[in-house]
């Protein structure tokens, strides 16, 4: 399978990272190690993005406005955005094929899956759940960010494919979704540690995740796949995260872990999943 993405190094509070054929040096506040490769190697940068002194790009130049790469067997559009990202999270790679593999075989065994993604960035999961064969509900406050997935989708083959495409506070359109009486087999999460709604509203991870997690358990159909959360924040590690989906989902196999980049050398944590797991079939 191909796969355009690769750590090549890691260290000194930075990650140097392939991206197709761009070599990119960014920021890594987990990095606290030495770096592995020698200084010629970081110096192939194409470019660096630095946090030190502002938002600021090195060589932006040298990027083209857009690429397009393949990793975990779905298509990203990428672009240098002014806070240093491009439009894809590549530590969730394992979740992406984890997500798609799972959906097939209910699937499989069922017929059909319905998926929602909340806070759904560019789309990783929204393209893995219906590359797996899912019904997807595509949820992200920002305008732009939507219009990037479905640009997603469509390098996906899934123009028109089984998406619902939404821009909406999360809370008000799962408060809806509750009173329609629709629900979804699967949920998938990955909340701002803060973000602001598609109404000016504010989002909050440690005062609006409880509601946010209750929310999603009254929007499970009756027979649920899974719920896949996942989290950026520091300090919120998987142990609280486990914590948390325990008491809301008692009956429920959990797994956790850290996502992690993988590359030549060491690994670089980049946040933590838990998966409440529930009828496989």
């Amino acid at each position: 399978m191909s796969d355009d993405y690769e750590l090549i190094d890691s260290g000194a509070g930075c990650k140097l990272e392939r991206f197709g054929r761009y070599v990119l040096q960014r920021p890594c506040s987990q990095a606290l190690w030495r770096k592995s490769a020698p200084e010629e190697v970081w110096a192939r940068a194409d470019a660096k993005f630095d946090r030190e002194d502002g938002n600021r790009w090195f060589g932006r130049s040298n990027l083209p406005r857009e690429w397009q790469i393949e990793t975990a067997g779905i298509r990203f559009r990428l672009g240098g955005t002014d806070f240093g990202h491009l439009g894809i999270f590549p530590e969730q790679r394992a979740q992406w094929r984890w997500i798609r593999e799972t959906v097939a075989k209910r699937r499989a065994a069922s017929g059909s899956v319905s998926v929602l993604n909340l806070f759904a960035y560019s789309g990783g999961s929204t393209m893995a759940a219906a590359l797996g064969g899912a019904e997807v509900c595509h949820l992200d406050a920002s305008k732009g960010m939507v219009e990037w997935a479905r640009a997603n989708a469509a390098l996906n083959g899934l123009a028109s494919g089984p998406v619902r495409w939404i821009v909406d506070d999360a809370h008000k359109f799962m408060k809806r979704e509750i009173r329609r009486a629709r629900r979804y087999d699967a949920i998938v999460l990955d909340p701002p540690t803060f973000g602001r709604g598609a109404g000016g509203e504010t989002y909050k991870i440690e005062r609006d995740l409880a509601q946010t997690l209750c929310l999603v358990r009254e929007l499970l159909s009756a027979n649920p796949l899974f719920v896949l959360f996942s989290s950026h924040t520091p300090g919120l590690s998987r142990i609280v995260a486990e914590n948390i989906l325990s008491q809301l989902f008692p009956s429920a196999v959990l797994e956790s872990g850290e996502m992690l980049l993988e590359g030549r050398s060491l690994s670089c944590p980049s946040g933590i999943f838990c998966r409440a797991v529930f009828n496989l079939v």
